[in-house]
């Protein structure tokens, strides 16, 4: 069974961090089992996968949960501004250190392909090209726009493409504030045994 990902789509360093939601006390990658559903939700996203995702493990798991954390640790700062916490930048680069990469070249019926190739246990890859997702992001312009939703008790991230935006699932947590303020603004409207409610 698919699990379904609350947001899924923005930089994948983002996609990464929002697995953990309500305040980080959901884990939506607790089991090797939840990770395969992620990684099969961001098919065609990680070198590490480029086909159909192989049986994960303990090893595999722990290695994203450390890349994730580290993330969120170094991606909160940098978004207002501030100095990274040392000990979680150290441990970024030691994630991009694990799995060296380097270029193959191929010979196929169109002439040479080139591709990166990692050879290191599954978990190494996964966490160096996790780490790299993160670079990226931590080292992108546009990082400062980055955005936690405005929904009640939503900590997911996202870069908006409109400035304007203001949640990470218009038609889920818009659509809750929304709610909220219709029935903060009708009240007085209601009959007093709905406004118990």
């Amino acid at each position: 069974m698919t699990a379904s990902f609350p947001l899924t789509g923005e930089p994948l360093a983002l996609d990464l961090v929002n697995t953990r939601v309500l305040d980080g006390t959901v884990d939506l990658l607790g089991t090797p089992e939840a990770l395969a559903d992620w990684l099969t939700a961001q098919a065609g996203r990680l070198a590490a996968v480029p086909g159909p995702v192989p049986e994960v493990g303990a090893p595999e798991l722990a290695a994203v949960h450390a890349v994730r954390d580290t993330a969120a640790r170094l991606i909160a700062p940098a978004r207002a501004g501030q100095a990274p916490p040392p000990d979680a930048l150290h441990r970024l680069n030691g994630h991009l250190a694990a799995a060296p990469a380097h270029r193959e070249l191929g010979w196929g019926e169109d002439g040479f392909t080139a591709g990166v190739r990692r050879p290191a246990p599954l978990a190494d890859r996964l966490a160096a090209e996790l780490a790299e997702a993160v670079a990226d992001l931590l080292t992108d312009p546009r990082l400062d726009r980055v955005r936690q939703c405005e929904g009640h008790d939503c900590v997911l991230l996202f870069l908006p493409a409109h400035p304007r935006r203001r949640w990470c699932v218009p038609s889920v947590c818009g659509n809750r504030a929304r709610v909220a303020r219709y029935y903060e603004r009708h009240k007085g409207d209601l009959p007093e045994s709905r406004q118990a409610l």
